[in-house]
């Protein structure tokens, strides 16, 4: 899909964000495995046998490193381009210092959320990528700059910001709850979007402005 075209000011945050990912993508690649058993989010009743005893294979900095992980070549270049159209104009508008409290408040809640979603279902598997802070980056987008048009790729369509985060919201909803595409942790977008948008609201009942 097309962005949101604007004159913005140099993106800091979205350009240390994307360095990062791609850095630790060549990690991954030449690492393997290992960098998933200590940076993944892992659910909190994952445990692996140790030498005398089981060991906890959760950590609460993995609450923010899972977001700089991803499973193949296609998840991080689709999250990162989304991150950066959607991503520079909120920088831009907002400042970097305020986006960057935003897109890591999102991380965090979407990691959050699945913990608690794995906590339920008692599936044992590990999350990774950055959607949980794309898809809260995605919501303020299309609060700010609701009548933005979008031109998506397929359907060749121009749909507004407004009408897109509602689509992808339902959609999510709707997957997480029918388990429509396993393996996709819809629940933690969801929660990205959840957490993204009370700290907007937030922002927004103390009269907190962007900044310049």
């Amino acid at each position: 899909m097309a962005a949101f075209s604007a004159i913005q000011r140099p993106s800091t945050v979205i350009t240390i964000l994307l360095v990062t990912n791609g850095l630790m993508y060549l990690i991954e690649l030449l690492l393997g495995e290992r960098v998933f058993d200590a940076l993944a989010l892992w659910p909190l009743q994952a445990h692996a046998v140790g030498v005398f005893s089981t060991v906890s294979l959760f950590h609460p900095w993995q609450l923010v490193t899972y977001a700089f992980l991803h499973g193949s070549a296609m998840h991080i270049l689709f999250n990162m381009y989304a991150l950066w159209m959607f991503g520079s104009p909120m920088e831009a508008a907002w400042g970097s210092q305020r986006f960057a409290l935003f897109y890591f408040v999102c991380v965090i809640g979407a990691g959050l959320t699945q913990l608690l979603v794995a906590g339920l279902s008692g599936e044992i598997y590990p999350t990774i990528g950055a959607s949980g802070g794309v898809f809260g980056i995605l919501l303020a987008f299309g609060m700010t700059y609701p009548e933005a048009r979008l031109l998506l790729i397929f359907p060749p369509v121009a749909v507004k910001a407004k009408w897109l985060v509602l689509f992808f919201g339902l959609f999510e909803l709707w997957a997480g709850v029918t388990g429509t595409q396993a393996g996709i942790a819809h629940f933690a977008h969801l929660g990205g979007m959840f957490f993204g948008l009370a700290l907007i609201l937030y922002w927004r009942s103390v009269g907190a402005r962007p900044s310049v």
